[in-house]
């Protein structure tokens, strides 16, 4: 089932080409000949692929911008290829700082199924630019080893293989690199070929920390077929601070709503900094340069109003988890402030909430003074009387009176509840 956003999507007709799009979104950090490119997306439609590994059950963040993209040149287009690579992530792209842990066959093919369905909600499957699905393991399974290094390993120079970044770095760490890693470039470069092969394709995208694999497709496609083909790197996304953007809590911000609930997305959105937010924009949603441009002024004018975060927040919740669960999120996040009933939420949407929040564990009967140390809202029994007797501490935003309260046995859906101290100050209680 496609995204519901999906039918909404829209390349921007203020600009000439889809190229020139791609640049003002900051989506080209490094590509093949410019100029060329340039003329290829402008032409006739082409055929072009970006490529997904298997290393975890679901992809994240930093795919999304691949998706994205991939949805940008169909929209102007184009014909788009999303490899789920079965065979590659069979081997995983070799990290700077250690050997990857091999998964069995099994959990790779079954997040294969994964990948592919995440895939498949983002790109349109109907008309003259109808995408395609393909594995990679389709073409390399069949081969042996000999075959695999006569056919395409001869193609390879060593010398140009350690120069890789990744190889490189590997090399000169005490960990080393495995064979098996320093063949996964062979692999990806015999993708990029077996689709010029079966399906014309002449463009691969993906993120500029694998432009050695790109361009080990490009040049194979060049000494083995005497035909140049073109690669795009996109940035690798990083927050104003030099934080590494896509992570929150130190754990990656998934697409799949059980990894990451719905909740956690829109606040991750919501929390954005006013430096980042305008690119943020440009590259996880459809908004035209006109209207990025306004938000641009409302950030520069009224940044205490956030609207540009919200808009932010409101448009990739909803691209990936429909416009319910923004609403669910919305209502959540009032909830919680004593702006709803919290009763009104849903077991999930709620427990999500609280997830976010520093969090103490009891059992009814438990008292409030001392939840509200547990949970770090007080530092002492005594701050947390003064805090109750000033008239500061809400249970279920319903002011608690007494100062010897206990937590009653009516919980939200039978084993939550929500501290708050002052306007803003926000824990969760879990019962035991």
């Amino acid at each position: 089932m496609n995204s519901p956003r999906i039918a909404e999507q829209q390349n921007d007709a203020s600009f000439d080409d889809i190229w020139d799009e791609l640049q003002y979104r900051g989506l080209v950090h490094v590509s093949t000949d410019e100029a060329a490119l340039k003329q290829l997306l402008a032409g006739d439609p082409i055929t072009f692929y970006c490529g997904f590994d298997p290393t975890a059950p679901s992809l994240h963040l930093g795919n999304l911008v691949q998706i994205l993209t991939m949805r940008r040149l169909q929209l102007a287009g184009h014909k788009p290829l999303g490899l789920v690579g079965g065979s590659t992530g069979l081997i995983g792209d070799p990290r700077p700082t250690a050997e990857r842990t091999l998964n069995t066959p099994e959990t790779v093919a079954d997040w294969v199924g994964r990948l592919r369905g995440q895939i498949e909600r983002f790109l349109s499957f109907e008309g003259d630019s109808a995408a395609r699905m393909v594995n990679n393991l389709d073409w390399t399974a069949p081969l042996s080893a000999i075959e695999f290094l006569r056919e395409v390993g001869k193609h390879f120079r060593v010398g140009t293989m350690i120069k890789k970044d990744a190889v490189s770095a590997r090399l000169n760490s005490d960990a080393g690199i495995s064979y098996t890693e320093f063949s996964y470039q062979i692999l990806q470069g015999m993708d990029f070929l077996e689709l010029f092969r079966q399906y014309g394709c002449v463009l691969q995208t993906g993120g500029s920390d694998q432009w050695g694999n790109l361009t080990s497709g490009t040049d194979l496609v060049r000494r083995v077929e005497g035909t140049s083909v073109h690669a795009i790197g996109t940035p690798l996304i990083t927050n104003s601070d030099g934080t590494k953007f896509g992570k929150s809590e130190g754990n990656a911000i998934w697409l799949d709503a059980e990894l990451t609930s719905p909740y956690a997305i829109y606040q991750f959105w919501l929390n954005t900094d006013d430096a980042d937010v305008i690119a943020r924009l440009k590259v996880f949603t459809f908004l035209s340069r006109a209207e990025i441009e306004d938000y641009e002024r409302q950030v520069a004018e009224e940044p205490f109003k956030r609207a540009a975060q919200r808009r932010l927040a409101l448009e990739v919740t909803s691209l990936l988890h429909g416009a319910d669960a923004v609403q669910a999120a919305i209502d959540a996040s009032a909830a919680l402030f004593g702006q709803g009933e919290l009763s009104a939420l849903d077991e999930r949407t709620l427990e999500a909430a609280l997830a976010e929040l520093p969090r103490a564990t009891a059992g009814s009967g438990a008292s409030i003074a001392q939840l509200l140390v547990d949970a770090g809202l007080t530092k002492s029994l005594g701050e947390s009387r003064r805090a109750i007797a000033q008239g500061g501490v809400y249970l279920d935003n319903v002011k608690v009176e007494d100062e010897a309260a206990l937590l009653p046995e009516q919980l939200l859906h039978g084993r939550f509840a929500v501290l708050r101290r002052g306007k803003r100050t926000l824990a969760g209680v879990v019962a035991s």
